[in-house]
């Protein structure tokens, strides 16, 4: 990676290629994802929990059943309503900087670009600054994932903390059996549990929904219906590849 602070100076051509595929790193079975998206990731993709390599729970996206598998895509395109914000913000990446104000250090996000990335070009694709230096409608936009990204961040944390404290997480196996010959059995992910959610107390129900924890809980329990459609996804494609030319 080779990451630089985004300004119209260095990067006054900028441009990056728009699109999706496997070129762009999209061929991919997962995602992380934030509750600040939430409302939008729970309509189209199932979302569950994993740790990672810090053993810290993290909310992700299924994008497919096998490795390196994103049944979203089709040829160049990503069929759904909503991409995930981890992919939408191609190049991009918010790094910190520590300033003085008022004589006290303080530390803010800048965005930062990485110009070894697929999506960087100079001739062609969406540009970065306009011709007099400032923020094209594409950076505009960018901005705003990267937003979203950075606020989801924060509040990831605290919203396992509170729902740790509330009992509401537990491990899951997930089997999907789509033939006699071909069954997926998907392990290390946690859930909500639903009933222990619907059994809370009035106290730890206000708690939840003041931090706006608890409309997060009850989208990624809905979104759990998005199993069905990954699955007719995944049939669809295998119907397609056993189809004759």
């Amino acid at each position: 990676m080779a990451k630089e602070l985004l300004n119209n100076v260095d990067h006054h051509d900028l441009k990056i290629r728009t699109g999706h595929g496997p070129q762009f790193g999209d061929n991919v079975n997962m995602v992380i994802t934030f509750p600040t998206e939430f409302a939008d990731m729970q309509r189209e993709y199932p979302i569950l929990f994993r740790k990672d390599a810090n053993d810290e729970l993290i909310c992700v996206a299924l994008l497919g059943l096998d490795k390196g598998e994103n049944l979203y895509l089709d040829g160049d395109g990503w069929r759904a309503r909503y991409i995930p914000a981890i992919q939408q913000r191609g190049p991009f990446l918010i790094g910190f900087q520590e300033r003085e104000i008022d004589g006290e250090a303080v530390r803010e996000a800048m965005v930062h670009v990485d110009m070894d990335h697929p999506r960087i070009s100079h001739d062609e694709g969406e540009p970065v600054f306009l011709p007099q230096g400032g923020n094209s409608p594409f950076l505009e936009r960018i901005n705003k994932v990267l937003n979203v990204i950075h606020q989801g961040v924060e509040f990831t944390k605290p919203m396992f903390e509170a729902f740790e404290e509330a009992g509401l997480i537990e491990p899951c196996k997930i089997e999907i059996k789509l033939s006699d010959r071909e069954q997926y059995n998907l392990q290390d992910y946690y859930q909500i549990n639903e009933q222990k959610l619907g059994d809370l107390p009035g106290e730890m129900l206000e708690k939840l929904n003041r931090r706006g924890f608890l409309a997060a809980a009850y989208m990624v329990t809905a979104s759990l219906g998005n199993m069905r459609h990954l699955i007719y996804l995944k049939n669809r494609k295998r119907a397609a590849a056993e189809s004759p030319a």
